[in-house]
């Protein structure tokens, strides 16, 4: 499966750069990309960067991993970089000017109940903070709900400061009816403004609802941040393990459902290990309890990365039942400490592995059974999985992702060039 993208070359005795970005679309139940013309750009040099978001740290999320992993890595490169959030500070550090690790912060926070990351007069605050930063490039960060990353992109529409909007969510019907009230002018190259979701399917979501080619840039991830020694199966019980948020839209329940009915089948030769907190936790515990399941579901509830990497160290295999995963950060690391992926063909992880390659994926939760049972019945092919993950890093990996970074930034420069003649 196409990942929807691919890589620009510097031509031979020329600063230049061949941008071939692609762009996701459907065509019935078939994928299918579309390449951006040919473009030649100035590469290679050094930008300022305002990255514009909702959510950011103290919250902790997909979204808040990756703004703050790209930004770090894009400092750590030379480029000037700034984040705009409306999520307030610790303490007494709610709005104003902050930094969180390397990475400078503009927080421009409402009080609001609960911190809600919300401010009603966004446009008017991001547009005075973008003339003073006075970026080379602004880069949107959105999922399905995203006030102030919308304020954002018509702020920087109204600087004149070319835009790079990426998509971190699957937008469902009620998010792409809303987003299409949005002025549609905004979009497009030749305006300035390239649009981008984090994997394929979400692309096409996006594209759906707003008629515009849309870039894939992938989630990034330090492949050598998540390899992991792993300990050796020493009996026929499959290991499995799975991260996530215990919550409705991850679909934990009808994953422990997945689960159940596998144990089952194998008469408990599969065993799993749920890491991870939510709204869903308790009914998650008492479906445990009710069906005799303790010996063989484990909850350990949330844990940092380290901990983390000692179970993956210790499982063959990874198991998740969303299909509204935009991309599936989770998967991923699994994936690069050389899990086998156990998966919904829906889901954004379908983006990063092929069936039967890094994993096995299903159209729905009964395949998803019948692949823990193909991997605890099939060591050859589990064993197979497990070692080209462990010796093949994925395309993810934060270089190649900075570099598509740096041509969607090219692209839409590019683009307000030419929309300014």
């Amino acid at each position: 499966m196409s990942s929807g993208y691919c890589f620009g070359h510097r031509a031979r005795g020329e600063q230049s750069l061949i941008v071939r970005m692609g762009v996701a679309e459907h065509q019935g139940a078939h994928r299918r990309i579309v390449a951006y013309p040919v473009t030649h750009v100035p590469y290679g040099h050094l930008v300022r960067i305002a990255h514009v978001t909702d959510c950011f740290a103290p919250r902790t999320g997909g979204i808040e991993t990756q703004v703050l992993g790209l930004a770090e890595r894009q400092i750590a490169a030379g480029h000037d970089v700034t984040v705009v959030t409306a999520t307030p500070g610790d303490g007494e550090q709610r709005s104003g000017p902050d930094q969180v690790g390397t990475v400078p912060v503009l927080r421009i926070a409402a009080r609001l109940p609960f911190d809600l990351p919300v401010h009603p007069q966004t446009r008017t605050h991001v547009l005075r903070e973008l003339r003073r930063v006075r970026p080379d490039v602004v880069h949107i960060h959105a999922g399905a709900a995203s006030p102030f990353a919308w304020g954002g992109v018509r702020a920087a529409r109204q600087a004149r400061i070319p835009t790079v909007v990426t998509v971190h969510s699957m937008w469902d019907p009620l998010t792409r009816a809303g987003t299409r009230l949005l002025d549609r002018t905004a979009w497009g190259m030749g305006s300035g403004v390239v649009l981008s979701a984090v994997g394929s399917d979400a692309a096409a979501r996006v594209r759906e609802a707003l008629g515009q080619p849309v870039l894939v840039l992938p989630n990034g991830i330090d492949p050598r941040e998540w390899s992991v020694s792993r300990v050796p199966r020493s009996d026929d019980v499959l290991r499995v393990v799975s991260v996530l948020r215990l919550a409705p839209r991850k679909r934990a329940l009808p994953l422990v459902s997945v689960l159940h009915r596998a144990i089952a089948a194998t008469s408990g030769r599969i065993r799993a290990t749920l890491i991870g907190d939510g709204p869903e936790a308790g009914r998650v515990e008492r479906y445990i309890e009710r069906h005799g399941l303790s010996d063989a579901i484990t909850l350990t509830g949330g844990l940092n990365h380290a901990r983390i990497r000692a179970h993956f160290a210790t499982c063959d295999a990874f198991v998740q039942a969303s299909v509204r995963e935009s991309f599936g950060i989770a998967a991923l690391e699994a994936r690069t400490s050389g899990l086998a992926i156990v998966a919904r063909a829906q889901a954004g992880s379908s983006d990063f592995v092929t069936d039967g390659v890094e994993g096995l994926l299903g159209d729905d939760d009964a395949s998803l059974v019948s692949s823990l049972l193909t991997l605890q019945t099939d060591p050859e092919l589990l064993y197979s999985i497990i070692e080209h993950n462990r010796s093949v890093p994925p395309a993810q990996a934060w270089p190649s992702v900075l570099e598509q970074v740096q041509q969607a930034y090219d692209i839409a420069r590019g683009g307000r060039k030419r929309a300014l003649g």
